[in-house]
């Protein structure tokens, strides 16, 4: 006779709200990376947080909520972990770059520093990859998040490169699809594949038109 599963026990660990918060969107970052924001459900991300869903929803307000909640603490993080690359204080990297890069860092250099980030976070890079492919589709409550930040990282790219090339936003598109297109061969095949090399390898050729 087969047994009962075993139901998921709440650890009811009491945290501050701050700390709650930070640990509900570190929880849903890996679920949905996991499964996609469909495949999730409300009941899992609260199991795995100790709480009921009314406990979570308190939080989040929301499954759409905890989505944007998620997708602005990723964000933030992304630039942390930027300015921690690069070695530069916190008014040196803006939440785009559309008037200029940090002092001493021009577009390759702030390529390369986000894919060395991005190296070291292959999680964050599958929670980024999964929701992107799922927002295609209108209808999905990330979609407009995507379609705006795609039009401001090719904005910025675009910016820093002016004046150095014949057609600056023709190649921000080609450096953000070269970005996207190794990111998503490396999740797929990561103990082949070096996403540091591979971009440092594509960057040669995407980089050869700049003038100084």
């Amino acid at each position: 006779m087969a047994e009962a599963p075993v139901p998921y026990r709440r650890a009811r660990l009491r945290l501050p709200a701050a700390e709650r918060r930070l640990q509900i969107m570190e929880v849903a970052s890996a679920m949905i990376a996991e499964r996609g924001f469909w495949g999730m459900s409300m009941q899992d991300v609260a199991d795995r947080c100790g709480l009921t869903v009314p406990g979570l929803l308190r939080h989040v307000g929301s499954k759409v909520g905890m989505l944007v909640a998620v997708l602005g603490h990723r964000d933030i993080e992304d630039v942390r972990s930027l300015r921690r690359q690069l070695g530069v204080g916190a008014g040196e990297v803006p939440d785009d770059w559309a008037t200029g890069g940090p002092t001493g860092v021009d577009l390759r250099g702030l390529c390369s520093a986000t894919m060395r980030t991005n190296a070291q976070q292959p999680e964050i890079v599958q929670l980024f990859t999964v929701l992107e492919a799922e927002a295609l589709s209108p209808s999905h409550p990330a979609h407009e998040f995507f379609v705006t930040r795609q039009a401001r990282l090719v904005s910025s790219f675009a910016a820093l490169a002016d004046g150095r090339t014949d057609d600056p936003e023709r190649l921000a598109r080609q450096i953000v699809a070269m970005m996207d297109g190794l990111q998503i061969q490396w999740l797929r095949s990561p103990e082949n594949i070096d996403l540091v090399q591979e971009w440092e390898a594509a960057a040669e050729a995407l980089f050869a038109r700049l003038t100084d």
